[in-house]
């Protein structure tokens, strides 16, 4: 059986393509405009053809012909595109320049014919004023020949086994003629929380068998070292380590080293703030960073992307370990949003933050796919290839050098983190982070 295809728009480093992959479809193009995200796409799915572009004037001939596609149907585009310039003035808010993206994800749909989409984004999109927004993209997909799973939901990734409170807008279509899918169910809710469904994954879960990162001298000038995991492996831990068969889905199984921890580069916190994380119980907020300090029982909070080159290049306000007096590590916050760990990252820490912050929750992404799968009546397929990662070098590329490899210009207002930038101070990171807390809580 051929697997059906999805085209992943706006895509980081992949989250929602891992989530469709394992719910049983290919990857067979993906269009992300940052170089060094794109680079870790590719190392990802080494058989997508990513295309490390703007989608603004891409034309769906172009992935088409980047993926090898031929005639072949688009079963569905999935995207979400960046909301930080959503403009609402105007009498027609799509017209507004400012909100481009939103409109060409709307084209490359209509231009590849694809039998479904899904579009994700912020729960404030269905808030207050901003539901105008919401309403128009509506329209603008009925217009194109597609009908629109109403009313709209916002689903929490906590609610499909993943532990981290995590809300995201997901609008589903399907073009007429087509079965409209119905949203998932959820499988499980919050640890910690109340209710009939079973209790789903705890911090201590994700994160309880992952030794401590500043117990490796290799990891104060690397992302990886080999290790000997620790204690009793949740069945949460044991899916994201890929234990058993079942536990890659309907993916592809990856060749990797099981005995090595990865993405896991230390962070030098000063006495001060290790002092002040220690004093801070497991469930509240350190006051004077505003860093989250995790529960072994209960969910992270919502991990964020952090701000990039042109808004001052802040770190992502990764929350603080319950048992170390630390932030967790790039992989800690990957065990928290449902990522295997052998999907990797970029080897710094404000790229690979960023990339997770980004990212759509994988389990989300697959129950999604799940059910499209359920309206397109077919039944996902296990592939038998394993695939070969890419290229250690895809992982480190500054900008620059990211830029340089897919033959494209350095984004503005992108700066390399490697080198080039001033270090900052402990009091002007945690004077940043307390400004972007409050604007992502917004």
């Amino acid at each position: 059986m051929t697997r059906p295809v999805v085209v992943d728009l706006f895509a980081g480093a992949g989250g929602m393509s891992l989530g469709f992959e394992q719910a049983g479809f290919d990857v067979a193009a993906a269009v992300e405009l940052d170089p060094v995200h794109a680079a870790v796409h590719a190392f990802n799915f080494p058989k997508a053809a990513v295309l490390a572009r703007s989608v603004v004037g891409l034309r769906g001939a172009e992935i088409r012909k980047a993926a090898g596609l031929g005639d072949r149907r688009v079963d569905v585009v999935v995207g979400g595109a960046p909301c930080q310039g959503f403009s609402l003035i105007g009498h027609r808010v799509l017209d507004d320049p400012r909100n481009r993206l939103v409109q060409e994800f709307v084209r490359i749909v209509t231009e590849l014919d694809a039998r479904y989409f899904v579009f994700e984004n912020v729960k404030g999109l269905t808030l207050g004023k901003h539901r105008r927004f919401l309403e128009e993209l509506v329209r603008a997909f009925q217009a194109a020949g597609y009908r629109v799973r109403i009313p709209w939901k916002v689903l929490n990734a906590a609610d499909y086994g993943v532990p981290q409170n995590r809300e995201r807008l997901i609008l589903l279509g399907a073009k007429i003629g087509e079965a409209l899918p119905n949203y998932p169910a959820p499988t499980s809710r919050a640890a910690g929380s109340k209710g009939r469904l079973p209790e789903g994954p705890s911090c201590a879960d994700a994160l309880g068998d992952i030794p401590d990162a500043e117990s490796f001298p290799l990891l104060n000038s690397g992302d990886e070292t080999p290790v000997s995991w620790w204690g009793e492996l949740s069945e949460y831990a044991a899916e994201l380590r890929c234990v058993r068969p079942e536990h890659w889905h309907f993916g592809h199984r990856r060749k990797w080293e099981s005995g090595r921890m990865t993405s896991s580069a230390r962070t030098d916190h000063t006495s001060i703030s290790r002092r002040r994380f220690a004093a801070t119980a497991q469930g509240d907020v350190e006051p004077i960073s505003r860093f989250f300090k995790l529960a072994p029982g209960g969910v992270s909070n919502t991990l964020r992307a952090g701000t990039d080159g042109a808004r001052g290049a802040f770190t992502s306000p990764r929350p603080v370990h319950y048992l170390f007096a630390r932030c967790v590590t790039v992989r800690e916050m990957a065990r928290l949003h449902g990522f295997p760990d052998w999907f990797r990252f970029h080897v710094t820490k404000w790229h690979g933050a960023r990339q997770i912050g980004n990212a759509v929750a994988p389990p989300l992404a697959r129950a999604i796919g799940a059910s499209l799968f359920e309206a397109m009546g077919l039944a996902p397929q296990r592939p038998r290839e394993v695939l070969e990662l890419g290229n250690r070098q895809l992982l480190e590329f500054t900008v620059s050098q990211a830029s340089h490899y897919w033959d494209v210009e350095k984004p503005i207002g992108r700066r390399d983190q490697k080198s080039g930038a001033r270090k900052r101070s402990q009091a002007e990171v945690e004077a940043g982070m307390a400004r972007f807390a409050a604007v992502a809580a917004e």
